[in-house]
């Protein structure tokens, strides 16, 4: 049986919505982040990244995880990608090329996209803030130019249909989504990113994540 350890508020959002679009039949083990609880230790603390339970599944200690039969895999992108491959049918590479190149946008986002993106979301209030954002922002620009380019005149990242790629780099980049000054200089980037979460299962995903305690 197909398990997803892993809370929405994580980067679990990448399998979980790849998951939500198919359908696919799976069991959901909400591991929480041990930083966000006040005792990890505690008696009565739900099932964390530092439990020995979850420590055996991912002795990292980070979420998400994914087991399927014999096979764990622990790096979000990852797992995204396989149960595109697996389970995704459309979502999924067609062929080789359409291999390659989801493969491609999942290390663009994960090198490119992410840490800037995350410096934007979790950067203070405040001057140093601003700065922190400021920078963050210029290094988005050179990756944001590309892919606008890359969008300009189709609606999807591969294969001219929605897929894992677009889920794994629509995800990378949310953590910048509060800058819409920085995505309005994109306009392609913008509509992309939209269309995205648009989709019932970018919807349903985003409301069990609201559900959750922060």
């Amino acid at each position: 049986m197909l398990t997803l350890y892993g809370v929405y508020r994580s980067r679990a959002t990448r399998p979980l919505w790849l998951l939500l679009e198919t359908g696919t039949p799976f069991t959901h083990v909400p591991v929480i982040q041990a930083y966000r609880l006040p005792d990890p230790a505690a008696a009565d603390a739900p099932l964390h990244t530092a439990s020995p339970d979850f420590l055996k599944v991912n002795p990292q200690g980070q979420i998400p995880a994914m087991q399927d039969g014999d096979l764990v895999l622990t790096e979000s992108l990852a797992i995204s990608l396989y149960l595109a491959r697996r389970y995704g049918g459309a979502l999924g590479p067609q062929d080789d090329a359409e291999a390659a190149l989801m493969e491609q946008w999942a290390l663009f986002a994960a090198t490119s996209v992410e840490t800037p993106a995350l410096e934007i979301m979790q950067a203070p209030e405040g001057a140093m803030g601003e700065g922190i954002v400021k920078v963050a922002s210029e290094k988005l620009r050179r990756p944001l130019a590309r892919l606008n380019t890359h969008l300009s005149g189709r609606d999807w990242l591969v294969g001219d249909r929605f897929t894992v790629a677009d889920i794994n780099t629509a995800e990378c980049l949310r953590y910048a989504q509060g800058q819409t000054a920085l995505l309005a200089e994109f306009p392609d980037v913008d509509r992309w990113l939209k269309a995205a979460q648009a989709r019932p299962a970018f919807q349903t995903l985003w409301a069990r994540r609201v559900a959750e305690p922060a």
